[in-house]
């Protein structure tokens, strides 16, 4: 049963969704600051993070960062709005995937399955390839999910593996934004091109040597990204 920490500093919401996620079938923490799920999450790992944006004290930004600076725990933000700058913002700190308030529990419920998809496994349509891939300085063992540089294990969040692991399933094949999220985020037409671009920069900023520079994962500006060519 998925275990789920919710962080919402509004009462009223955050019983509501922990009602429908544990009716769902989700077993649900639910507190107020960020303070207090950081605390949480030392003491009792969940499988997911529900974390709203404006929490009182701590806000969800730092949380974010925090808990994505010690491991790779899929985060899903909740925003107020569908602000660009916040949206942006949250990506950057490291959360998967977000849902715009009112959140509905059957998207939010939605999404929280479709980031536990993704936090192991091969891409959609991809078998696993024997032994370790060498490309460059940067070795794949897709089978163990554990990227390396020049012999150092790189710590990659789900959604920043999943992503590696498809561009890289075909070099030199360039993906656009649309079939990367419905590849990697399960989102078809409603996704938002932006999660993309997002864990591009965070992907980069772990396995490039320049990320302004990138050589692994290449912007081919008005079709997509691609893996190469080396």
């Amino acid at each position: 049963m998925p275990r789920v920490l919710l962080i919402e500093d509004d009462q009223a919401v955050r019983d509501g969704l922990r009602l429908a996620l544990t009716y769902q079938g989700h077993t649900v923490e639910a507190v107020e600051t960020g303070e207090e799920g950081l605390a949480r999450l030392a003491g009792d790992p969940a499988d997911v993070v529900v974390l709203d944006l404006m929490l009182p004290g701590m806000d969800g930004f730092e949380v974010c960062r925090r808990i994505r600076a010690s491991g790779d725990l899929p985060i899903i933000m909740l925003t107020a709005r569908n602000d660009d700058i916040d949206v942006v913002a949250g990506l950057e700190a490291g959360a998967d995937d977000y849902v715009v308030k009112p959140a509905q529990a059957r998207v939010l419920e939605a999404r929280i399955r479709a980031v536990l998809r993704r936090t192991g496994g091969e891409p959609r349509g991809q078998g696993p390839k024997p032994g370790p891939e060498r490309h460059g300085d940067l070795t794949i063992d897709r089978e163990g999910l554990v990227v390396s540089k020049h012999g150092t294990v790189i710590g990659l969040a789900p959604t920043e593996l999943r992503l590696l692991l498809e561009l890289s399933a075909s070099p030199g094949r360039v993906l656009s934004r649309q079939q990367l999220l419905e590849s990697v985020w399960d989102q078809g037409y409603l996704g938002d091109s932006r999660l993309v671009d997002a864990c591009v920069q965070r992907l980069r900023s772990k396995i490039e040597d320049d990320a302004a520079k990138p050589v692994y994962v290449q912007t081919l500006r008005g079709f997509g990204y691609r893996f190469g060519p080396l």
